[in-house]
């Protein structure tokens, strides 16, 4: 590919000067990692599962690959093509994940997929992104106290919408997603400038909600009092990935090396971490913190410039989220929080993981990408 000057006015060079390549060369990073750890854990998962050997890593191909084209596409829009998307997104992401209460599949007692051929999809993933999207626009828009047809109660409509979704996933139920949507958007509201008794007021209401799923869910209590109580219950996973991580040392077994992925079931998912501990050591799991840390701030920084405050609240919701993802799982991993079936950004096995990062991450890019005075908003 010739090098694109800063004179071509193409829409491809347009988006090559503008766009913030230091962070999407560490997404590719993380992408291209991806692939490593599914040619190193999926192979004996599938094995021990008895499908065919390379299932995982052709369909992790695949969905990497998708992943990284809606980076690229997304990250050229315009804000208000973000905004389009972003609530074109929220709506169906609405819709797909009512739709498990009635058609969805149930998996260790939950609903939250939808089965389609070779695959299935998790709806609710999407709305980490989307939601993020539309509470920023319409909390702004609230604070511009203007619109088309008069006032728009912003704040009350992002409520609105904030409580579908708590009842969606408290249906599924989903805590652990719930918990990082909250957090999300309770961030974005202190962001916003909300006055700090009312955000008092919200973070009681968290710890309220955490206690009544303690008490009405099973699981929640079940992997809440493990946690706390190391004695109790099967820790069979943590403790296996806990010694994969001491096996790894400072510069690991080497690749392929690594035993986790033959005990543990989700060594290519949720415990991906820790074949990545134990087969490149700590030096390459402290890299890949690094790197999901330079995307948030990277993120957070670039915001900061910028006088648009729904580009403000909208990409401190999206890498507030994109960082809380990476956080829970690399957190469960290493026995910092109660376990949580949640995918690690880009890097562990999952479709619908992949493509809903991927477009949290374009929209970022595409928010934060330098704007000349006068282009559209």
């Amino acid at each position: 590919m010739p090098a694109l000057s800063r004179a071509d006015t193409s829409l491809l060079g347009r988006w090559w000067w503008t766009v913030d390549r230091w962070t999407l060369l560490a997404i590719g990073s993380l992408i291209g990692f991806g692939y490593i750890m599914m040619l190193a854990a999926s192979p004996a998962v599938a094995e021990r599962i008895h499908v065919p050997r390379d299932i995982f890593i052709l369909k992790q191909v695949f969905f990497l690959a998708v992943a990284g084209s809606i980076v690229v596409s997304l990250s050229m829009l315009s804000p208000r093509g973000v905004r389009r998307v972003a609530l074109a997104g929220c709506v169906l992401a609405l819709l797909l994940t009512a739709l498990t209460m009635v058609a969805g599949v149930e998996i260790k007692g939950a609903r939250r997929w939808i089965a389609l051929p070779g695959f299935s999809v998790q709806p609710s993933e999407f709305l980490k992104p989307c939601f993020a999207v539309v509470a920023a626009w319409l909390i702004a828009e609230g604070r511009r106290n203007r619109a088309a047809f008069g006032r728009v109660p912003g704040m009350l409509l992002a409520f609105v919408v904030y409580g579908m979704i708590v009842l969606l996933l408290k249906s599924q139920p989903d805590i652990g997603m719930l918990a990082v949507v909250t957090g999300v958007f309770f961030i974005q509201l202190f962001v916003s400038g909300v006055n700090l008794a009312f955000i008092g007021m919200g973070a009681a209401g968290m710890v309220g909600m955490a206690a009544m799923a303690y008490v009405f869910f099973a699981h929640v209590r079940s992997r809440v009092t493990r946690f706390l109580h190391p004695a109790i219950g099967d820790h069979f996973q943590v403790n296996h990935a806990l010694e994969a991580f001491g096996n790894g040392g400072l510069l690991g077994r080497g690749p392929g090396e690594g035993h986790v992925k033959d005990t543990i079931p989700d060594a290519h998912a949720d415990f991906v971490f820790a074949v990545a501990g134990e087969e490149f050591g700590l030096i390459i799991c402290l890299i890949i913190i690094g790197i999901f840390a330079f995307i948030v701030l990277r993120g957070l920084l670039r915001a900061l410039a910028d006088g648009d405050l729904f580009v403000v609240l909208a990409v401190t919701g999206l890498a507030a989220g994109f960082g809380l993802q990476a956080f829970v799982n690399m957190g469960s991993t290493l026995d910092l929080i109660p376990t949580k079936g949640m995918t690690l950004p880009f890097i562990s096995y999952g479709g619908s993981s992949a493509v809903a990062v991927a477009v949290g991450i374009g929209m970022l890019l595409a928010l934060t990408r330098r704007r000349h005075p006068g282009e559209a908003p």
